[in-house]
């Protein structure tokens, strides 16, 4: 975890060793990298206020530094509202999530394929 003065806030360098996880030294780098181990995911998270959005140039880097990686990498955009997305929604790559710290139980899928389907209904009182 860092932030654009700091990218080593905290560093688990055995964790990322196990995970085959490219050299930290790269440019690239978004502010929080975490793991479930439960699932297998890698969360690569960028946070607006310190480099900008996941676009799909940025998206396509990460996507080849991580290619290494034996676990499904999960591509976030964090932004503190929904003022600051609308400002940067246009540059935000498509298989990528959005989290809004206004509405912390909320993401937003910039696709839809993947998890397209109906919620489900409330069954009508009999």
């Amino acid at each position: 975890m860092g932030d654009a003065e700091n990218k080593l806030l905290y560093l688990d360098q055995p964790g990322l060793d196990a995970l085959n996880f490219f050299e930290l030294k790269h440019g690239e780098l978004p502010d929080i990298v975490a793991y479930s181990p439960a699932k297998a995911w890698l969360f690569l998270i960028e946070a607006v206020n310190s480099y900008g959005p996941i676009s799909p140039i940025r998206l396509a880097r990460l996507k080849e530094l991580t290619q290494q990686c034996p676990c499904d990498p999960v591509f976030v955009t964090a932004f503190l509202t929904r003022s600051d997305f609308r400002k940067f929604v246009h540059e935000i790559a498509w298989e990528t999530e959005v989290w809004i710290a206004e509405d912390p139980d909320h993401l937003i899928h910039f696709n839809g394929e993947k998890f397209l389907g109906p919620y489900a209904r409330e069954k009508p009182a009999s």
